[in-house]
């Protein structure tokens, strides 16, 4: 059971690396110019195909200024820093709240981006190894995807390969927004499945 337990700690370590990582707008490289890991070593961690050793895994809190308990899910995720007066820019202030906590496969996290009183200039943008599906809550998200930058409100729904480069902020100054993310580290996607046709009107549930 011990060993069960470690192992979903590992698992949850690399994504909660990257949303502390996210959320201060840093990107992988700045990570490793401060603390000496390469690029490529932080990505695989990030995506659950490596595991870091216990040195990596102190550097790393000690640079992004969290916890061992933080990392590794046996307390809260990192709570939203106060509010700046600066512009609002990808990763600042943002909330996050991790909805899964299995081993491998697909991870959820709950966004939230406060309210800005002006939109900001276009969102920073990362890159890493990974398929991801947003779904907006609430709210006007700016998604800057490659050279495309779009504009989504409650209920859209986009999915795209996370080896582009891409970014969000508060589009709007109307309040907070709200959105969902499922992130596949090994490339997973989601599988839309619906229910066969049923006959309509006629009774019939067997016709083709």
């Amino acid at each position: 059971m011990a060993g069960d337990n470690v192992a979903q700690m590992l698992a949850v370590m690399g994504p909660r690396l990257r949303v502390v990582r996210e959320r201060r707008g840093v990107t992988l490289a700045d990570v490793s110019r401060a603390t000496g890991i390469s690029p490529s070593t932080l990505s695989r961690i990030e995506t659950s195909r490596r595991k870091p050793t216990l040195e990596v895994v102190l550097q790393l809190a000690k640079e992004f200024g969290v916890s061992l308990d933080e990392l590794v899910g046996t307390a809260p995720a990192p709570a939203a820093e106060p509010r700046s007066t600066a512009p609002h820019s990808f990763g600042d202030d943002k909330a996050v709240l991790p909805l899964t906590r299995y081993v491998g496969g697909l991870h959820a996290h709950k966004h939230v981006l406060p309210a800005v009183e002006r939109p900001p200039g276009r969102p920073r943008q990362v890159s890493h190894e990974g398929y991801e599906w947003l779904c907006v809550l609430y709210g006007r998200l700016w998604l800057a995807l490659g050279s495309q930058d779009l504009v989504l409100t409650a209920g859209d729904v986009v999915e795209f390969d996370t080896r582009i480069l891409h970014g969000v902020a508060n589009a709007g100054s109307d309040g907070p927004v709200e959105y969902l993310i499922m992130f596949g580290p090994q490339g997973e996607r989601l599988r839309l499945r619906t229910p066969p046709a049923v006959g309509r009107g006629t009774g019939d549930t067997n016709s083709p």
